[in-house]
């Protein structure tokens, strides 16, 4: 597996991850908030049939910070990036936070669909209730982004150390009553040091990129759901206090032709350890459609 940065046209550094599989399709990969590229390693490895490719967003990682960046603006560096590695056709998938980064690339003329693993709805609409059942941690944190700029800096630089150094065997306590007890049994030995070390190299040079993400996420995504027109399935547990239920329920419910695959007892992080081979299987489906 390449890890490596890209040089933008606008001079920004793009910290990304890919296959060694030399193919001009591809599935492009989109991590949570806070994360970066390497959150997907192990699924960028296990793919032979086509490239992958999972970049950290603007601020993460080794990516240059892009301040004011709402979730359509992705789609810039994501594009660029696929030119450079010559890509065709892909297909896109996001988890949590990258969830509407992946229904943003559905924009893209080279795109075969995306797939969203309990994905983030849409800030600001009537009939979604974005904090409703989410871990008190997501409130105290989306209210300081509501309050501005100024307000959730204040609020990294209190709480962001901790995931910065966050070690395997303090995950679950750091993560706290942002996850239920599918997940606790889902962060193994193993599983845990692995998201630790996501959570260590996404805010190893700054809190930025998960600012950027909480600030894009209290206002429009800066496209139109009712406006896709790419094939969409939606993953989704039921014991997840990070994205609630009802965030996949509503954009299923917005989204022309939406599927909403429900599995009762998983959380936020036991759905993406469970049903790999499935989800893989769907994007290499849609992207030979």
């Amino acid at each position: 597996m390449a890890n490596t940065t890209l040089k933008l046209k606008d001079g920004r550094a793009l910290d990304y991850i890919s296959n060694t599989v030399k193919s001009d399709k591809a599935i492009l990969f989109h991590h949570g908030t806070p994360g970066d590229c390497t959150a997907w390693s192990s699924w960028v490895e296990g793919i032979n049939e086509v490239k992958a490719i999972a970049a950290s967003r603007p601020g993460y990682g080794h990516s240059d910070r892009r301040r004011g960046r709402n979730v359509a603006a992705d789609i810039d560096d994501q594009s660029e990036l696929l030119d450079h590695l010559g890509i065709k056709k892909f297909v896109s998938i996001g988890w949590s936070g990258g969830g509407p980064h992946a229904l943003n690339m559905t924009r893209e003329s080279r795109n075969m669909g995306a797939i969203t693993l309990a994905g983030v709805g849409e800030w600001g609409n009537e009939d979604l209730d974005f904090l409703n059942g989410m871990g008190p941690e997501n409130h105290d944190e989306f209210g300081a982004a509501l309050a501005g700029e100024k307000s959730i800096e204040e609020w990294m630089i209190e709480n962001a150390h901790d995931l910065k150094t966050v070690t395997g065997a303090a995950l679950i306590s750091a993560l706290g009553g942002l996850i239920g007890e599918a997940d606790k049994k889902a962060l193994t030995h193993e599983v845990a040091d692995e998201e630790a070390a996501v959570f260590r190299r996404a805010l190893s040079v700054s809190y930025y990129g998960w600012s950027d993400d909480d600030l894009a996420f209290v206002q429009s995504f800066g496209f139109k759901l009712s406006e896709i027109n790419k094939p969409t399935l939606i993953w989704q547990g039921d014991d997840d206090f990070m994205v609630p239920r009802e965030h996949s329920n509503w954009l299923a419910k917005h989204i022309p032709g939406a599927k909403l695959n429900f599995v009762p007892g998983h959380g936020h992080i036991s759905l993406v350890q469970n049903y790999r081979p499935e989800i893989i299987k769907q994007a290499l489906n849609l992207l030979n459609s």
